[in-house]
């Protein structure tokens, strides 16, 4: 996924009221930028430290720059836009990248599924198999060393996992796709400490027959995509 214009840059000051963060340009100017993030940003906050933004030049929007980017202490870079974990998956499935969802002839977005009244992020559809409902999950948060999903508690998880694990009970294949937006996290596990009923129900799903993927991204202001397989610690 290229990049173009590539992102500006600025300082993090602080986040606040979810969607709204200030930061310092490389003018010395301060301004808001919307913060397209609705989780905890669990370690993914340096006050201080580099961010990178795009620019829309939509006349109706109140804040025309969107806070896209991360670099940690450690220089390592966060994908902060968590609606671009779907378009990440989408463009590692069409050229091949993510192995294990080749071989089928339509990706579809958003489709009503499950009996929860959901919506899974890639349907991927062949007359030669059976269905594959992907689930994607954006993973950002690394603490010592170790990649963690979710952040914070979250009942809408739980909800897709429910949903998954239905789809195999009907003879379908699902998956649930962790794109690791963080160049530091090397493996991805069930954040138990933050949420042990959605660990616990991972773990169930698993067990059942819902596929775990991750894939890591490589990223930078010009260009992000997933490079590679993640391992998954159930």
């Amino acid at each position: 996924m290229k990049f173009i214009p590539e992102f500006a840059s600025g300082l993090l000051i602080q986040r606040y009221k979810r969607f709204l963060t200030d930061i310092t340009l490389e003018d010395g100017n301060e301004v808001t930028i919307h913060c397209p993030n609705t989780g905890s940003m669990r370690n993914c906050l340096f006050p201080g430290s580099k961010v990178w933004f795009s620019v829309s030049d939509n006349p109706k929007r109140k804040y025309s720059r969107t806070w896209e980017q991360a670099q940690t202490p450690d220089g390592d870079i966060i994908g902060i836009n968590t609606g671009r974990a779907n378009a990440l998956a989408e463009e590692a499935i069409n050229n091949g990248t993510i192995v294990e969802l080749q071989g089928y002839d339509s990706l579809r977005r958003e489709v009503k599924y499950g009996s929860e009244n959901s919506r899974i992020d890639i349907l991927l559809t062949s007359d030669a198999q059976a269905n594959c409902y992907v689930e994607v999950k954006s993973c950002t948060l690394l603490e010592n060393g170790q990649g963690y999903f979710p952040d914070a508690v979250t009942t809408r998880g739980q909800k897709h996992l429910r949903e998954l694990m239905e789809m195999v009970e009907q003879g379908h294949r699902a998956v649930l796709l962790f794109v690791v937006q963080h160049t530091g996290i090397h493996s991805v596990k069930a954040a138990e400490h933050i949420d042990p009923a959605y660990a616990k129900l991972l773990s169930e799903a698993y067990s059942t027959g819902v596929e775990v993927l991750a894939y890591s991204a490589d990223m930078s202001p010009i260009a992000a995509s997933l490079v590679k397989s993640c391992p998954v610690k159930l």
